[in-house]
């Protein structure tokens, strides 16, 4: 009887000892994944505030791995409707690389680029009307998200815009053979950058408004 005794409290014991292990370990599991969220935030964050237009790069060349991560996050974008009315020109040859350069002053950093991407507005899958300039938008988030996912990765690029200069416009799409239902928005060049960056802080609070501008 006494074993009995004895055996019910180790029992007893080792139930208790175990639902405080189960207790501990979630916690621990809960804090450790509270942590990682704060700082996959942080990281977020940093790569918005420390990102800056890179116009000097290495010769070091861009993988195909890597671009197809900047694609991915191109198109991650938000746009109206959901429309996506985007198509994107994905350039590496160098011969063309070169001749952006040369006719395009605001390009001229692509002359030492490995990698060039021409963000264009389809309109074939825009919307219609007065909402068809939507695709501008949605092409420019399409844009900054390869600028953050450029500066993510360790490398560096420049938003140049094309369009709406209508001059820019006509000469690329005749350089490149840009069919006439898609409007190229900008060209953006990417490489490794030469020298560190220093990111520009813009934020202004008398740009901030509350509830009216009166």
């Amino acid at each position: 009887m006494k074993t009995s005794y004895l055996l019910n409290i180790l029992l007893a014991v080792a139930l208790v000892i175990l639902s405080v292990k189960i207790v501990y370990t979630g916690n621990t599991d809960d804090m450790n994944n509270e942590i990682t969220t704060q700082q996959d935030q942080n990281i977020a964050l940093e790569n918005i505030l420390t990102r800056s237009s890179v116009r000097a790069y290495t010769d070091q060349a861009i993988s195909n791995e890597q671009i197809d991560t900047l694609m991915r996050a191109a198109m991650s974008a938000p746009t109206a409707v959901n429309k996506q009315p985007w198509q994107f020109l994905v350039i590496t040859d160098r011969a063309i690389l070169d001749s952006i350069a040369s006719n395009f002053k605001n390009i001229h950093m692509a002359q030492h680029a490995p990698l060039a991407i021409v963000v264009c507005g389809d309109l074939d899958k825009a919307l219609e009307g007065d909402a068809q300039s939507y695709w501008i938008q949605d092409c420019s988030a399409a844009t900054e998200n390869i600028l953050l996912a450029a500066h993510g990765m360790g490398l560096g690029a420049v938003w140049c815009g094309i369009y709406p200069i209508q001059q820019r416009v006509d000469l690329l799409r005749d350089m490149l053979s840009i069919p006439s239902n898609l409007i190229p928005l900008n060209v953006i060049p990417v490489g490794y950058p030469k020298a560190p960056q220093n990111p520009k802080d813009k934020y202004d609070s008398a740009r901030i408004h509350t509830n009216s501008f009166q």
